[in-house]
């Protein structure tokens, strides 16, 4: 592939000069993206953020422009490129997170030409009416393969089909699977018609292609390691042959039981507990649990090394040992040869090959090239944690080997994550050279602007084609690339690389045979699934607005945490005004009586043994706030999963229901809740037409519930906080005379609230 062209730039009155080079494929791509909605599949690398700028540019002038990303560093990654090369007035363009107000975000709105935002702002500001997207010319949707299920996207694309003159779309994405349907999927929720795709061998994209050389790497398990192996096989196969016994598991060695067939298998057994309780089932329930330990310490050893093996059985260990344990953890830690296994690993010196030769080939790298970048992907955040230390015990420092661990936000016990301000530094730094390794989860796979790296290592390969792609795009975009992944010999490292393999080359296939044909959205819907997709809306949105008096405006206080359910979603559709605000007490709020707090079965269940959650403290406090508090749990099958005993929850629903006098209702799934929460609503709104208000106040309130609630009410701040303020100035009037900064002296009171409550006490009404 060849790389001799001398650089052109284009020349457009919105763009500054000699900042965006002329390709002739992104043009071509803008040109069709122009004249209908399209989704654009192309490497990472290629330019996907130029074609959408070329597109922009040429519907600024119909209209406001919404450019939307998954993630904040994508925002203010997207947001920086258009300041970079518009030449427009920059207060025009205006970005969109979680760090802009709700109450801003409509004036914002109003007067920006061009907003770049994560869907769920957008999503949660439609569902309040704060926006509506009329006027919206274009939408850009980066990493477009997001748009199934829930995912925001779908929703944003269907508000806008609705409320556009003249809806343009363009979806874009470095990879949106293998799957012909699930490409389907996004195209129809999108709304896009067509389909334009580049790959590095299209003879308008050679050109501008640099070289990617690609190793695959296999390396020899120990001994030592085989031997830990061989004793957990051992385990695992007379689990397996219990459940062979039971019935649930046809006869075959333990290792050819894949994780599917196991997950398919929990499913199976929860839904017999639901209606039949036998000895054999939970038996068979807690033999899987098991077997789904025994083999992912498996792979863990095969394919990870010692460290992140060892990590596991310190986490399987504390497990057993906590009073909540899982009996699956338990009964493994009483097997003799499970805990042989452990001590094995525990007093193994050495480490598993692979992680002397990253190490070796990055001192090979930066002996040749020491200003090169390289990320090392591995799935596992202990294998990368191995990875630094093995970096750091090596003094790897000293040979110009400056490296990072680079994860994602989540955090556990002991296991912190990274804040996505943390994630933006850390990019910072390796674009600076202050860092020149990442070693990197999942995270570093989609998006973001990560610069220009020499060489890509994979720790194993992944069987996803989608992630493969991204993680291979993350070199030879500027120069040549190298890309080498390692493969533990006679592993599951050697079924992926070759699944891998087939899933990039089915993907291609399926979205060259999408090239050539155009799709119509709506002949597409009837086709592929109407019964899935089609009758399932038709049936869930009748559920909710079958009512006889849809004229009457009902007003629904909801949790923005709670718009990923798709339940708000529905109630919007029934025509109810939704307020969006961070409640501190319930998820819904109908009335200044009624309060509900909903839960999936998984949620229920997880607050039943998960210490850090207290599902009567938020009972109790409901009840303490609000005359008619009530619980839902939405979902099917309630018992006999995450090994909580039916009689546990039989007692804690019955406590909730007795003890607390609060109500308990089943749903079936998010449409049934949205249905159950208007009707109730309705009930409460309807006969005196009663405005509904937030704050819970309960009819036979003592003084200091009073005095709470004014405080809360007025100043529009939570339960918690309101008592904090008490608890310092101990009258309501000493809060009133209180300056901003006394008020800042309290916990969780800052700048903004303590200016709000001023301006609530001092501001004369306005009637």
């Amino acid at each position: 592939m060849s790389t001799n062209h001398t650089p052109e730039y284009i020349s457009h009155p919105l763009l500054k000069e000699g900042v965006v080079e002329r390709r002739r494929f992104q043009i071509a791509i803008a040109r069709e993206a122009r004249k209908e909605s399209l989704m654009v599949v192309l490497p990472t690398g290629l330019g996907k953020t130029t074609i959408a700028l070329f597109v922009l540019i040429n519907r600024l002038a119909k209209g406001k422009i919404l450019f939307l990303a998954p993630t904040r560093p994508l925002v203010e990654q997207h947001s920086a490129f258009l300041n970079d090369v518009l030449n427009i007035n920059p207060s025009v363009i205006q970005m969109f997170t979680g760090n802009v107000l709700a109450d801003k975000r409509a004036k914002l709105w109003d007067d920006a030409k061009v907003v770049v935002s994560t869907p769920q702002i957008i999503e949660n500001d439609l569902l309040s009416n704060r926006i509506n997207l009329s006027a919206v010319s274009l939408i850009i949707f980066d990493e477009c393969h997001r748009a199934v299920g829930n995912y925001s996207y779908v929703y944003i694309a269907e508000k806008y089909a609705e409320q556009a003159i003249e809806p343009l779309v363009l979806g874009m994405t470095a990879s949106p699977g293998s799957d012909k349907e699930k490409i389907m999927e996004i195209c129809i929720s999108l709304g896009v018609k067509k389909v334009e795709s580049r790959t590095e061998y299209d003879t308008d994209v050679a050109p501008y292609i640099h070289k990617k050389e690609i190793e695959w790497r296999t390396l020899d398990v120990p001994v030592a390691i085989k031997k830990q192996k061989r004793i957990l096989d051992a385990v695992l196969d007379e689990r397996i042959g219990e459940l062979q016994k039971l019935g649930f598991i046809r006869k075959r060695r333990g290792k050819d039981v894949t994780k599917k067939e196991l997950l398919e298998l929990r499913e199976i057994l929860t839904v017999q507990l639901a209606s039949q309780k036998h000895a054999d089932l939970y038996k068979a329930l807690s033999l899987q649990a098991e077997v789904l330990k025994i083999k992912h310490a498996i792979d863990l050893i095969e394919t990870q090394g010692i460290f992140a093996v060892n990590r596991y059985f310190g986490r399987l260990k504390n497990e057993a040992l906590s009073k909540d344990g899982s009996k699956a953890a338990k009964r493994l830690l009483r097997d003799d040869r499970f805990v042989d296994a452990m001590r094995m690993a525990a007093s193994y010196e050495g480490e598993h090959p692979k992680l002397n030769a990253v190490i070796q080939i990055l001192r090979d790298e930066f002996r040749v090239n020491p200003n090169t970048r390289i990320i090392v992907f591995t799935n596992y955040r202990d294998t990368a944690e191995m990875i630094i230390s093995g970096l750091q015990d090596r003094n790897s420092e000293e040979e110009g080997i400056r490296a990072v661990k680079f994860i994602g936000q989540a955090s556990k016990a002991e296991d912190k994550g990274l804040k996505q301000k943390e994630q933006v530094e850390i990019i910072t730094k390796f674009k600076a050279g202050d860092y020149n390794v990442l070693v990197a989860t999942s995270v570093a796979e989609e998006g973001l602007d990560i610069p220009a790296t020499d060489l890509v290592i994979f720790y194993e390969p992944i069987p996803s084609a989608i992630r493969s792609i991204q993680r291979k795009g993350r070199t030879a975009r500027k120069k040549v690339g190298k890309v080498i992944v390692l493969i533990a010999k006679g592993t599951k490292d050697e079924a992926y690389y070759w699944l891998s393999r087939s899933k990039e080359r089915e993907m291609q296939k399926r979205i060259s045979e999408m090239r050539m044909i155009e799709i119509e959205t709506e002949k597409a819907v009837t086709e592929t699934d109407q019964n899935k997709t089609g009758n399932k809306e038709d049936e869930d949105q009748s559920r909710i607005t079958d009512f006889e008096d849809m004229e009457l405006k009902l007003t629904i206080f909801v949790d923005p945490r709670e718009t990923r359910a798709g339940i708000a979603r529905f109630l919007q559709k029934a025509g109810v005004d939704l307020k969006l605000q961070n409640l501190e007490i319930g998820d819904y709020i109908v009335s200044d009586k009624v309060c509900i707090e909903r839960k999936t079965v998984t949620d229920f269940l997880d607050t039943l043994i998960n210490k850090r959650r207290n599902l009567f403290e938020q009972i109790h406090r409901m009840k303490n706030e609000y005359e008619k508090p009530l619980l839902v749990i939405e979902g099917d099958s309630i018992y006999g999963q995450r090994n909580v005993h039916p009689n546990v929850v039989r007692a804690v629903m019955a406590s909730i229901a007795l003890d607390y006098s609060v109500p308990i209702i089943q749903t079936r799934d998010a449409a049934d809740t949205a249905s159950l929460i208007y009707v109730i609503a309705k009930r409460e709104q309807m006969p005196n037409k009663t405005e509904v208000n937030p704050h819970g106040k309960k009819p036979t309130a003592s003084l200091k519930e009073q005095q709470e609630y004014f405080v809360s009410a007025l100043s529009n701040i939570g339960i918690m906080t309101t008592r904090k303020l008490l608890a310092k100035f101990k009258t309501i009037e000493r809060i009133m005379a209180a300056s901003k900064e006394e008020l800042m002296e309290v916990e969780n009171v800052g700048d903004k609230t303590a200016e709000h409550i001023k301006k609530v006490f001092s501001t004369e009404y306005n009637g």
